[in-house]
């Protein structure tokens, strides 16, 4: 007996170590898995990016929150209140699915985008039509019925349940059943109810709805004076050309009007904007009487606005509010924002050097100036309820960061709302006195909480689990170097898996270093991809750097590359590369760069004007001759061709194809209407013309980006152009 026993315990032992071993074993294997490109380019539907609450919003004019709740595995939407001490459920997917059948409606795979119009009904759009539902009875009415296919550029208003939409390049609203055509441009080159200046300033639409939906005001793009630029139809036997309007730096641009459509008297007024034809129109707000409109108007030069007040009934000019001049320019990119009874408005400015935001009177009389500091605004969220405080986003502890914050009006005191350092985003409730809080930051991939006015967490909806936890880890590290100038300059850091700091590795730059673009964040992945990821599993350190010329570090660090572009951020960058040769575990002579757009115009710039320091360097997208570049973006930078002659030819990459050493690739979508496909074309001719020799792809019918499954193959190719040349 005594020996069965023994046997027993002795197997029960050899279990339990077995256990114990496969245990461990499973522990390592789970954290040694590497990422393929494929996980990197489908890294959503793949369950590699944080878990997010999905469509979570306060319920309009409400203290109440509702989401996409999918802990369960089952898609439910629920509502909920900062006291609250539970969510409250009021459809499943499947329950709204049996709805929808009900109605004679389709059915969805998913929940689609609600959007809430009072705290007892949210609107969704079904095929051709706008649902409106009842959120107690599930009730579900036809709100819109469009019968067109060839509706673009919807913008529903709820409170008059009327839709403006464009139909090729001409403007319509249907309200009910009863469709209105509102423009009769024949002419394909004049749009109505579009996105204008080729999105610049803050330009995401072409319809703005007054404060009551009673009267839509709309742009109107005439481009029949700008060039024709041809983009090529591949996939078509014989392959066709598709002309677009593209104005290019120094040549003429397009002229653009306000149009305001009156519903009630059937009638269309335009704006008196003025002369010149050629100036921008941007920033379009409303009054809440509905009874004026303002417009920031700039000068083609872009270094001088306006704040134009203008009549909406007979489009007078009413008062120039304020005007801001600038020695090289001003951007203007937010509308102004009106109190609750239109006695005051919030602006955003950068007239101290930094993005603040000033208090005006309605009539454009300055208050005064809420923010202040060497840091930058970089969401307005609104008044509270009381009208005492105003809350926004900024980065005042560091660049890097983003926290929520507020101000006392009359005293300007600031207080920090938001805790944990990192990058916090907030949506305000109606009162101003609570938050939704989704918060990033080192080793926290996303947390989304309720706080009060006064940071206090009151309810936590989300803390999501680090989805890369099975995968080989590598090492993300930002800090900061000096420039020549005495400049901080942001850099980011990411070291190979398994890091040895007595071994030498071959490092990649990934550079952007252009206007309006930042690639590090004090966020979970300090702002970088998967694809870094993936390269850096495979032993390569990654090394980025926020030269100037980049945003939320102030005007004068931003425009410190103006009328010079390439030249300020290689120097920035030159000393960046002098930090990193210095490090011990940097191979000096396996180096490579990369970058797309302008990141792929910085990666030639630095390999042809400083030649032998890069071996291999991939440019995609590439800017090379800023003169072909837009009008907007060009000559805020740069100004013209023919005022700034030494800039353009400086700057012009065609000048430096001979003195290319090491092997580059040049990348480029032949349906690029952003940087058009003629950039990298003229450089493999200068190429031949010199004897120098280039790697070229080409994405055919792609656009700027590469884009869906294609992109897998696109970092592919990087990826391979890397492997086989800092071997």
């Amino acid at each position: 007996m005594q020996l069965a026993a023994n046997i027993m315990k002795s197997k029960k032992l050899h279990s339990i170590f077995i256990l114990c071993y496969f245990l461990l074993i499973t522990s390592i294997s789970a954290q040694t898995k590497l990422l393929t490109l494929d996980d990197a380019v489908m890294a959503a539907r793949k369950g590699l990016v944080p878990a997010k609450a999905e469509q979570l919003q306060w319920i309009h004019k409400t203290s109440e929150f509702y989401y996409i709740n999918k802990d369960s595995g089952v898609e439910l939407l629920v509502t909920g209140t900062p006291e609250s001490k539970s969510l409250v459920e009021l459809f499943s997917l499947y329950k709204f699915n049996q709805l929808l059948k009900e109605n004679q409606l389709d059915t969805v795979a998913t929940f689609p985008t609600l959007t809430w119009t009072d705290k007892e009904h949210f609107y969704f759009k079904n095929s051709n039509r706008y649902i409106q539902c009842e959120r107690n009875s599930g009730k579900m009415n036809v709100l819109l019925d469009i019968q067109e296919k060839e509706v673009e550029n919807s913008d529903y208003n709820a409170s008059t349940n009327a839709l403006a939409y464009t139909i090729s390049n001409n403007l319509w609203i249907q309200k009910g059943s009863v469709k209105k055509q509102i423009t009769f441009d024949q002419d394909a080159a004049i749009l109505n109810g579009q996105k204008v200046h080729r999105e610049e300033f803050g330009i995401t639409k072409g319809t703005f709805w007054s404060t009551k939906g009673n009267l839509l005001a709309f742009y109107r793009m005439d481009q029949t004076m700008v060039t024709d630029y041809p983009i090529y139809q591949l996939e078509e036997q014989p392959a066709k050309v598709k002309m677009v309007k593209y104005p290019m730096a120094g040549s003429k641009s397009h002229h653009v009007t306000i149009g305001i459509y009156d519903q009630a008297i059937d009638k269309t007024i335009f704006l008196k904007t003025g002369e010149p034809a050629e100036q921008y129109l941007t920033n379009i707000a409303w009054s809440n009487d509905e009874k004026q409109i303002f417009v920031a108007v700039l000068n083609r030069d872009q270094n001088h606005l306006k704040l134009n007040s203008y009549d909406a009934k007979t489009g007078e000019l009413l008062t120039t509010l304020f005007e801001e001049k600038e020695e090289k320019y001003v951007q203007p990119l937010h509308p102004i924002v009106f109190n609750k009874d239109g006695s005051a408005f919030i602006w955003q400015s950068r007239r101290d050097g930094f993005n603040h935001l000033y208090l005006y009177s309605k009539n454009g009389k300055l208050i005064k100036q809420l923010s202040k500091g060497n840091w930058e605004v970089t969401e307005f969220l609104g008044f509270d309820l009381s009208e005492q405080k105003v809350n926004f986003i900024a980065n005042s502890e560091k660049p890097i960061n983003r926290d929520i914050y507020s101000v006392q009006i009359s005293s300007g005191k600031i207080n920090r709302l938001s805790k944990g350092e990192g990058v916090h985003k907030a949506m305000m409730d109606v009162s101003g006195s609570f938050f939704i809080d989704e918060f990033s930051g080192p080793g926290i991939p996303r947390q989304i909480s309720v706080v009060n006015a006064s940071g206090k967490n009151l309810k936590t909806l989300l803390s999501a689990n680090d989805p890369l936890k099975e995968y080989l880890p590598v090492s993300r590290e930002i800090y900061t170097i000096k420039n020549e100038n005495g400049d901080d300059l942001y850099c980011r850091i990411i070291k190979p898996a398994m890091f040895d700091s007595t071994k030498s590795y071959p490092v990649i730059v990934y550079v952007y270093g252009g206007p309006g673009i930042s690639l590090i964040t004090n966020n979970w992945l300090a702002g970088s991809d998967l694809w870094m990821m993936y390269i850096a599993q495979r032993g390569y350190v990654i090394f980025t750097l926020e030269n100037r010329g980049t945003p939320l570090r102030g005007k004068t660090f931003e425009q410190a590359t103006f009328q010079k572009l390439g030249t300020i951020e290689m120097q920035d960058q030159l000393a960046g590369i002098k930090h990193i040769m210095k490090l011990s575990y940097i191979d000096k002579n396996r180096m490579g760069i990369y970058g797309w757009s302008y990141g792929g115009y910085m990666s030639i710039n630095m390999m042809t004007r400083n030649p032998g320091i890069f071996r291999a360097a991939v440019a995609g997208g590439p800017v090379i001759d800023w003169s072909f570049y837009e009008v907007m973006y060009t000559e805020r930078y740069m100004d013209t061709p023919e005022t700034n002659p030494v800039g353009y030819s400086q700057s012009n990459l065609l000048n430096y194809v001979e003195d290319l050493k090491g092997k580059m690739m040049l990348i480029h979508g032949t349906s690029d209407d952003v940087v058009v496909w003629q950039h990298s074309l003229m450089y493999l001719k200068k190429a031949v013309q010199k004897n120098v020799q280039v790697d070229y792809f080409v994405y055919p019918g792609h656009e700027h980006n590469v884009t869906g499954r294609d992109r897998a193959h696109l970092l592919t190719k990087v990826s391979e152009y890397f492997f086989q040349n800092l071997k």
